[in-house]
């Protein structure tokens, strides 16, 4: 069975596709941007850029049931692999002891010339 993940807490899709799904007890997300609710771009530093990402991811994985202690993969697109060290910081930050499996990967451009997305597949 398969749900929409949708919330107002969180940007709203800005092409064919949905902020998230949940098949079989678990949540796949859509890439988040920093994006506020309302769809203004977070200007500033891949700290600030990345703490508007958790924000979004937190609001769906909420919606979805679940939370990022139950993300079990993300996968990371950096603007700048330059960034990856600060980057870091604030993604430890949001997920602690917690450690899930994980792929970045530098890309030219992303939707809007952020310098993050994120996406996490957790368990409902």
């Amino acid at each position: 069975m398969m749900k929409i993940v949708s919330t107002n807490n969180a940007p709203a899709a800005i092409g064919p596709y949905v902020q998230g799904m949940v098949v079989n007890g678990m949540f796949y997300s859509s890439g988040q941007i920093p994006l506020t609710p309302e769809g203004k771009v977070v200007e500033g530093s891949i700290t600030e850029q990345t703490e508007q990402v958790f924000a979004n991811l937190d609001a769906v994985l909420t919606e979805a049931g679940s939370s990022l202690t139950q993300v079990v993969k993300t996968l990371v697109f950096l603007k700048d692999m330059n960034d990856f060290a600060e980057f870091n910081l604030a993604y430890e930050k949001h997920f602690g002891e917690h450690k899930p499996a994980r792929s970045a990967v530098e890309v030219a451009r992303l939707p809007k010339d952020v310098k993050v997305e994120i996406e996490v597949i957790a368990v409902v």
